[in-house]
């Protein structure tokens, strides 16, 4: 009665599906560029790599947020940006007003078109971006100012709220990333409140009062350098997110290159590994029918 493979054939045999093992694994990183596929396959390092697939993911959605805070903080920027030359105009005009040569008539025509850039500031205030004031602090759905000019004070008081408005750096620190519009130009200190300069220089010239024009001239000098204050703001806010979207761009660099290490074949390595291994498969092949072969008769006799 014949049991089973001799113990000869019985090496051959497990040593030709090891080789066919090796071949099918070459064969299946080669064609999916792929080391490890299965946690079996590197157990080791199964921590390592899943840990660095939630940095990258976070990285990314870090990266986006700074791109939607980019286009908020641009805004705010080109805002002041326009604020501070619309504040050249108001000290243009004042000037005009408070020679002593110019008529009562000449002073309310000047107070009129203060009165329409009053009116352009508000709108600067309430400047909105993705249907958001950005200039309302946390209340972004709130317009912060209205403006009323048949009031002795047209413009209305704040009806936005704070701002804790922060973006997330990609090393895991955050910094501020806006102003509100009470902060801009409705100072609590009255020497730097664009509103309020320009509402005692707009009475002061339709008044025709000399003394009153002079005091509001006086203090637009320190209204204008608080102004380019908070547009250095956002001009620094600028540099930190270039700066950390610079960061997170080398950091998804980074933790790619050590996904890639970690998961990804090593397609030299794997060439190299099938061709040793045909030609062992062949080689085997080879040899195993070189064996002599035992036959029926041989048993029987």
């Amino acid at each position: 009665m014949i049991t089973g493979l001799n113990s000869q054939n019985q090496k051959f045999v497990d040593n030709f599906r090891r080789i066919a093992d090796r071949l099918n694994n070459d064969q299946l990183q080669i064609s999916s560029g792929v080391r490890m596929r299965d946690v079996s396959d590197s157990p080791d390092q199964v921590s390592e790599l899943l840990q660095a697939r939630a940095s990258l993911s976070a990285s990314q959605q870090i990266s986006s947020n700074l791109g939607n805070v980019k286009s908020e903080v641009d805004m705010g920027e080109q805002t002041l940006e326009t604020s501070v030359q619309l504040f050249d105009q108001v000290q243009t005009l004042g000037a005009q007003g408070a020679t002593g040569t110019a008529t009562a008539a000449a002073r309310t025509t000047l107070a009129q078109q203060l009165q329409s850039i009053e009116q352009q500031f508000v709108g600067l205030a309430n400047t909105a971006i993705g249907g958001r004031y950005i200039f309302s602090g946390d209340s972004d759905q709130t317009q912060p100012y209205t403006y009323d000019v048949t009031q002795v004070n047209p413009v209305s008081g704040y009806q936005g709220s704070a701002t804790s408005r922060v973006a997330l750096h990609p090393n895991g620190t955050t910094f501020p990333v806006s102003l509100t519009a009470q902060q801009i130009f409705d100072s609590a200190d009255p020497t730097a409140n664009v509103f309020g300069a320009l509402n005692g220089l707009i009475t002061g010239l339709q008044n025709n009062d000399q003394a009153a024009i002079q005091t509001s001239m006086d203090g637009l000098g320190k209204v204008a350098q608080y102004i380019n204050n908070q547009l250095a703001f956002y001009g620094t806010t600028q540099d930190k997110i270039a700066s950390a979207t610079d960061f997170a761009a080398s950091q998804q660099t980074a933790l790619k290159v050590q996904i890639s290490g970690i998961q990804d074949a090593d397609m030299t390595a794997s060439i190299l590994d099938m061709t040793q291994m045909q030609t062992q498969q062949q080689a085997a092949l080879t040899s195993q029918a070189q064996m002599p072969r035992k036959t029926l008769f041989d048993f029987l006799a």
